[in-house]
């Protein structure tokens, strides 16, 4: 199973970015998917969570109202749209694959995990 994460560059404050995941080797009917970030020097954080359907998202205070997580299954993918970035947005993203994501309660041990793309923020 691999989960490819694409996307990631250098954008300034206020612009947008979209990444994108892809999984390849299975499917994942009735898996929820996620986006991780991880800032230099700091410990990796959850950003944003949508379930199988595509019904529900879930996102951390931090990105709410600027970010859009979506999914399309019939791609075996997932996308999240950055608006309004800000410099405290700038890490390496991550994309998650797991039964249920616990915004508070997770592990890398846990489901399956990208590679990371890096996001840079410039003010």
């Amino acid at each position: 199973v691999q989960l490819q994460a694409s996307g990631g560059g250098l954008v300034q404050v206020g612009g947008s970015l979209g990444l994108s995941c892809e999984a390849s080797g299975r499917t994942f009917e009735e898996f929820s998917m996620g986006w991780f970030r991880q800032a230099p020097g700091k410990a990796r954080e959850f950003v944003a969570a949508i379930n199988w359907l595509g019904s529900s998202g879930m996102y951390a205070n931090s990105v709410k109202d600027r970010f859009t997580i979506s999914r399309d299954n019939s791609k075996n993918a997932m996308y999240l749209q950055m608006n309004d970035l800000k410099p405290e947005d700038t890490a390496v993203y991550y994309c998650t694959v797991d039964r249920y994501i616990n915004p508070n309660k997770w592990s890398t041990t846990q489901g399956y995990w990208g590679q990371g793309t890096l996001v840079t923020v410039s003010s």
